[in-house]
């Protein structure tokens, strides 16, 4: 059985960024959707999910944040990466904590992107597929969480889990605290409960 090709949107109001991307991933294999600003792509995304979405930060109308935000609190199952300039590192770490899975800097660095992204679509994938099934609270959870609250059910440490899955133990501690909060747990110890048995802590 042949399995369809990956789809990505790609988000931006630069032509050129749009084209140099849609290039790149339709030569990788995936099915490209482009688009110059927030209402053709939300008009595409209530119709069909992609598998991932590139979105920059920087739009003119509804900005990446404001379009990531609407996303997540309509729990937006395939994983999003901002892309932002060099100096844009407080926003991605704000788009992080808004539900995105990973920021892309500017200039791109075409085998990291590639890397990056097929990582993000296999691991949600798989991650679907896992363990990490079903427990209270496990819709509020982004795919990024899922991934992280999966490391730490396995013990893995921040420092640990950032090498797993390719993020800085900052960002893993923002995903942590993120979770921790969603779920309602105190420690770890209550997070593995949660996952494992489906009790909220007392």
């Amino acid at each position: 059985m042949t399995s369809l090709p990956y789809v990505i949107h790609v988000v931006d109001d630069d032509p050129a960024v749009r084209d140099a991307l849609s290039l790149l991933f339709e030569t990788e294999g995936f099915t490209v959707g482009a688009y110059a600003n927030a209402e053709e792509f939300l008009q595409a995304v209530s119709v069909k999910k992609p598998d991932c979405v590139l979105l920059d930060v920087h739009m003119p109308g509804r900005s990446g944040i404001d379009i990531l935000k609407t996303l997540h609190n309509e729990h937006f199952p395939s994983p999003i990466f901002i892309i932002s300039g060099q100096g844009d590192i407080p926003m991605a770490v704000e788009a992080i904590k808004s539900g995105a899975y990973d920021f892309i800097e500017k200039p791109f660095d075409v085998d990291s992107i590639i890397a990056r992204v097929r990582e993000a679509v296999a691991s949600v994938h798989s991650s679907n597929a896992s363990g990490l099934a079903v427990f209270p609270g496990s819709e509020t959870l982004t795919p990024r969480e899922r991934q992280v609250l999966q490391e730490i059910t396995a013990g893995s440490s921040n420092k640990e889990a950032g090498r797993n899955l390719k993020i800085s133990p900052r960002t893993v501690e923002v995903h942590r605290a993120r979770i921790m909060e969603k779920l309602g747990a105190r420690n770890a110890a209550d997070l593995v409960r949660i996952v494992l048995t489906g009790e909220n802590p007392a």
